[in-house]
């Protein structure tokens, strides 16, 4: 609590996001996808957007490269993603999703519109609009418009 006796901006966001999150993965569990990883939804945006290198799934996520190759190595396991070779450099692989994948990318996405039309319809579009400008600004100009959070950006 402050001494205003509000709570912390801090923890009301985390407790928001915590809360955000636990919706997405009830959605995505009533969807068949109760097997999402923590680190998931970012191959999936990242993977959504085009496919990509171990080392450029890594350079997005700002991981490891053996880091990146766990998670692929995990969702690929699990009939998210899929391994190709890149057409125009016989040594390189390109992950992509599998329809699975892509499914669950679509799946996770209808939940991101709903979320927010529910949200708007609580809280009326200048809420939301003047929220999204304030987390925007927090978040900063710069760390929006990284490679890293534009790919995860549609």
């Amino acid at each position: 609590m402050t001494r205003s006796g509000k709570p912390d901006i801090g923890i009301l966001l985390l407790l928001a996001d915590q809360e955000f999150v636990r919706e997405l993965r009830a959605h995505l569990t009533a969807q068949g996808y109760d097997d999402q990883g923590r680190s998931d939804g970012f191959v999936f945006r990242t993977l959504g957007a085009g496919p990509t290198t171990i080392s450029g799934l890594a350079e997005r996520l700002e991981i490891t490269k053996q880091g990146a190759g766990q998670i692929v190595d995990d969702m690929e396991r699990r009939g998210y993603v899929e391994r190709r070779p890149d057409p125009s450099d016989a040594r390189a692989r390109l992950l992509h999703l599998t329809e699975r994948g892509t499914a669950a990318l679509s799946a996770a996405r209808k939940f991101h519109q709903s979320y927010e039309r529910r949200v708007r319809g609580r809280f009326g579009d200048q809420a939301i609009d003047t929220l999204r400008e304030v987390l925007a600004e927090m978040a900063g100009e710069g760390q929006i418009d990284t490679p890293h959070f534009r790919a995860l950006m549609f």
